[in-house]
């Protein structure tokens, strides 16, 4: 069976349950779950909100990024879903999720995960502050 059982990059909201769904095995002692939402400050300044941009190839980079910690790894299942399009505070940006038969284990491969995912996802944040300044960040 495949240990990547969900990749997406999706404009819809994100579902931790869904996440979390994927990555059920019976042969997994521990299950490590990172949600990442979008928080009202960012270098002191009031965010008012922000989008995503994803280039046509980040869903194939997020594919490879999870099995790339799936080899690294002893995982069981990995799951990881990212948003693109207009966000508003508190919405979810990213949910991943990795089962490992161990939980240091899990907890060591979805920090690894959401690491990479950062690094090499070509995923582009734009956010607007109170102030009416807004900046791009270079990677989700």
């Amino acid at each position: 069976m495949n240990v990547v059982r969900l990749i997406g990059i999706r404009e819809s909201a994100l579902s931790v349950d869904e996440v979390r769904a994927a990555v059920a095995d019976s042969t997994a002692g521990g299950i490590v779950l990172f949600a990442g939402a979008v928080r009202d400050v960012d270098h002191d300044q009031q965010v008012t909100g922000l989008s995503y941009s994803a280039h046509p190839t980040a869903e194939a980079e997020l594919r490879r990024v999870a099995e790339q910690i799936a080899a690294k790894f002893p995982v069981t299942a990995v799951a990881a879903v990212h948003r693109t399009g207009d966000l508003e505070i508190g919405d979810l940006a990213v949910v991943v999720a990795v089962a490992c038969p161990h939980r240091a284990e899990a907890f060591d491969a979805c920090h690894a995960l959401i690491d990479e995912l950062k690094a090499t996802v070509p995923i582009w944040k734009h956010q607007r502050f109170a102030d009416g300044s807004s900046e791009w960040v270079g990677s989700a």
